[in-house]
C-alpha cells in the first residue's frame, strides 16, 4: 500500500480522488487550507492544513509519503494569486517533497494550456503550449516544475461530475442567453466524468516503475462528444427552454454579439478541442466507462439541483 498525500483534498477533482482512494483503502494524507474537508475519506486519514502560498506551512507535509497527487490549482482571480498558488505553491510544494523523498509526484493540470486553437486527436508531443490566461500560464509554470522533479502530468479537457461549478453551470449560462438550441455543431470535445478521472490519477500514482511511457498524458474518455450533443444534454438536464430555435454557430455569434464574456465559449464550442488519451489507458490496462452520452444522464438530479438553485 502507497502512502499518498491528496492536495486540493476539499476541491471539486480532489475530492473525488480522496472518495477514490478510500474506497481502495489507500493509506491516506489529506492537505487542504482554506474550506474544511468533506467527510470522503476515512476517519483514519491524516489531515494536513497548509498553504500553497506560505512554504514553510509545507515542511513535513510530504514526509513518509510514497505518492504525492496534486490537485490543488487556483482558477481565475488576480494574476498574483494564480502566480503564488499555481506557480510558486507548486514549485515549493514539490521541493518539499524532493526533500521528504516521494517517489512520485502526480499533478492534475489542463488542456487550456495549449490556448485557443484547433486540437483534433493529438497527442501532448505533438502540441505546443501557448498558455492564454494568468490560470493557464501558472498552471503551465507548475507542470515545469513538476516536469523538472521527474513528475507525471495529466491534462484533461472537459470535466463533468458532482461538485463542478464550472463546466456544465457556464453552458447553461450560455445557452440561457441564446434561449435555443444547436444546430449543426458538429466540433468535438474530449471530456471525462470526475469519478473517473479519479481513477485515472490514482493509477498514475499507483502505477508501476516502468510502466508509464510518458510523462504527459491526456485524461479523458477515448471518445468524444460533439459540441451539439454536450449542448443538447446541459439544456435537458437543466430543462431549459428553446423559444429561439436552433442556432447555428453563425447564428448563436449574431445573437450574443454584445455579449463579450459569451465569445470564448461560442469560439471554443464551434472548434474541434478533442486529444488523444489512447497511451494513458494503454498504460494503465484500463478499460474507459461508458461516454458522455451515457454517462451524463445519471447526474441530471445533481445538476438540475445546482441550476434551480442559482
Amino acid at each position: 500500500m502507497f502512502a499518498t498525500i491528496i492536495t486540493g483534498a476539499s476541491g471539486f477533482i480532489g475530492s473525488h480522488v480522496v472518495r477514490e482512494a478510500a474506497r481502495q483503502g489507500t493509506d491516506l494524507t489529506l492537505m487542504s487550507h482554506r474550506r474544511p474537508l468533506a467527510p470522503h475519506g476515512p476517519a483514519a486519514a491524516r489531515v494536513v492544513r497548509a498553504d500553497l502560498t506560505r512554504p514553510e506551512t509545507l515542511r513535513g507535509a510530504c514526509e513518509g509519503m510514497d505518492v504525492l497527487l496534486h490537485c490543488a490549482s487556483q482558477i481565475g482571480g488576480s494574476a498574483d494569486a494564480n502566480e503564488a498558488v499555481n506557480a510558486r505553491g507548486t514549485a515549493a510544494l514539490v521541493a518539499e517533497a524532493q526533500r521528504a523523498g516521494v517517489s512520485r509526484i502526480v499533478y492534475l493540470s489542463t488542456a487550456s494550456v495549449y490556448g485557443r486553437g484547433v486540437f483534433q486527436g493529438a497527442r501532448p508531443e505533438q502540441l505546443t503550449r501557448r498558455p492564454g490566461s494568468p490560470t493557464s500560464r501558472t498552471r503551465a509554470a507548475a507542470e515545469d516544475a513538476v516536469l523538472a522533479a521527474g513528475g507525471i502530468v495529466l491534462r484533461p479537457h472537459l470535466v463533468y461530475g458532482e461538485g463542478d461549478t464550472w463546466v456544465v453551470p457556464g453552458l447553461v449560462r450560455l445557452l440561457r442567453a441564446l434561449q435555443g438550441g444547436a444546430e449543426g455543431w458538429s466540433s468535438r470535445m474530449s471530456a471525462i466524468a470526475a469519478p473517473e478521472l479519479a481513477q485515472l490519477l490514482l493509477g498514475v500514482g499507483f502505477a508501476p516503475a516502468g510502466s508509464l511511457t510518458a510523462s504527459v498524458y491526456h485524461a479523458a474518455h477515448p471518445r468524444p462528444v460533439s459540441a451539439a450533443m454536450l449542448l443538447r444534454a446541459v439544456a435537458a438536464c437543466a430543462a431549459l427552454p428553446r423559444a429561439g430555435g436552433e442556432l447555428t454557430v453563425a447564428q448563436a455569434r449574431e445573437r450574443l454579439a454584445g455579449e463579450g464574456w459569451a465569445r470564448h465559449g461560442i469560439d471554443m464550442l464551434a472548434t474541434d478541442h478533442w486529444y488523444d488519451s489512447a497511451p494513458l489507458w494503454a498504460d494503465l490496462k484500463r478499460v474507459p466507462g461508458p461516454a458522455f452520452e451515457e454517462d451524463f444522464p445519471r447526474m441530471r438530479g445533481w445538476y438540475r439541483e445546482l441550476v434551480q438553485a442559482a
